[in-house]
């Protein structure tokens, strides 16, 4: 476990999603989504859910998700403090990580996007409704 707060910023809320970071925490310890469930006590569905950020964990899942995955809590939400090492730490050559982050940042937006065009979509439907 490393403090993430790297140059890069991998894992960061700008760079990552939740669900990127806990992809990223299970990977790291080698687990698959199914043995992540049986850990946690969850459905394999609901990993699912958290890794596609289609839905966050609650208070006591997510504690224990942080001890599972050997992180704070403060980096599965935020990407800061202690996590695990960005993937540039680990050999990847630069110009791929420059690559990676980028995309990275792009899904970012996209996934904003996607909410803000989600909750106008909702506006229009009750808009037409009234």
């Amino acid at each position: 476990m490393t403090d993430t707060d790297t140059e890069e910023g991998w894992y960061s809320d700008e760079a990552a999603t939740f669900g990127d970071r806990v992809v990223a925490g299970r990977e790291t310890l080698g687990l698959s989504q199914s043995e992540l469930a049986r850990k946690l006590g969850v459905k394999l569905r609901t990993i699912q859910a958290w890794e596609d950020d289609r839905t966050e964990p609650r208070a006591n899942k997510l504690q224990m998700l942080a001890g599972v995955l050997n992180v704070s809590l403060i980096w599965l939400l935020r990407g800061e403090g202690e996590g695990i090492a960005a993937p540039g730490d680990s050999g990847i050559d630069g110009d791929v990580a420059a690559l990676l982050m980028e995309i990275r940042q792009v899904r970012g937006v996209f996934l904003q996007s996607a909410d803000r065009l989600g909750a106008l979509e909702k506006r229009l439907r009750s808009a037409l409704k009234g």
